[in-house]
């Protein structure tokens, strides 16, 4: 039960860079993980007491702290965590996409696929393979059963970066990204300035 990405079927309509004028309205943000630790996440809460000012000029709307499961209005940025390796990845970051002015790939495996995109060189059955039924923890005698159920999204061939499924404005990287290379990403976008990321806030690892 697989799923592979096509280079013809991504997304090509450009998005609104938004970053004309200053904002003087609290501006929505929405935030998600797809496949990925949540480290990233945990970034974003290490920026700590500045959270507190940046709330007076943002609201958080779908995210994992607000446990809010759709879009239901505009945002004007979007915190994508987190490589697409699933069906449901791909259905979550075109939505994204289509209601966020911004998107961002916010670490590791945002930007180029991180630990999980380490099956590629694997053929997709050899991963499950080893996973459910040559596992060290698999019951001897048992029979070996590959989780398939309409519930589990649909596995895709291969893990990809998320500006192969969707365009993408901005990168953090990072593994996960410093708090300060987040804050001062998201302290451009709501001031209306060009973003400029400090190299000195960059890591890889």
């Amino acid at each position: 039960m697989t799923q592979e990405i096509r280079s013809d079927e991504l997304p090509t309509t450009p998005t609104d860079p938004a970053l004309s004028t200053a904002r003087e309205d609290k501006i929505n943000v929405a935030m998600i993980g797809l496949c990925g630790c949540w480290g990233c996440t945990l970034s974003f809460l290490d920026m700590d007491e500045r959270i507190v000012s940046l709330l007076t000029k943002v609201t958080i709307h779908r995210s994992s702290l607000t446990d809010i499961k759709r879009i239901t209005q505009r945002c004007a940025i979007g915190f994508i965590e987190g490589g697409v390796a699933n069906e449901e990845n791909i259905e979550t970051l075109r939505h994204f996409r289509e209601n966020c002015d911004i998107l961002i790939s916010v670490g590791a495996c945002a930007v180029w696929g991180g630990v999980p995109a380490m099956r590629n060189v694997f053929e997709l059955k050899d991963c499950l393979d080893e996973a459910y039924v040559n596992s060290p923890t698999a019951v001897p005698g048992a029979a070996a059963v590959i989780p398939c159920h309409p519930d589990i999204p649909r596995i895709t061939t291969k893990v990809h970066p998320c500006h192969e499924v969707v365009q993408m404005d901005y990168f953090i990287p990072g593994c996960p990204p410093d708090a300060d290379a987040i804050f001062a990403v998201l302290d451009d976008l709501i001031h209306g300035r060009p973003v400029a990321l400090p190299r000195s806030l960059n890591h890889y690892d």
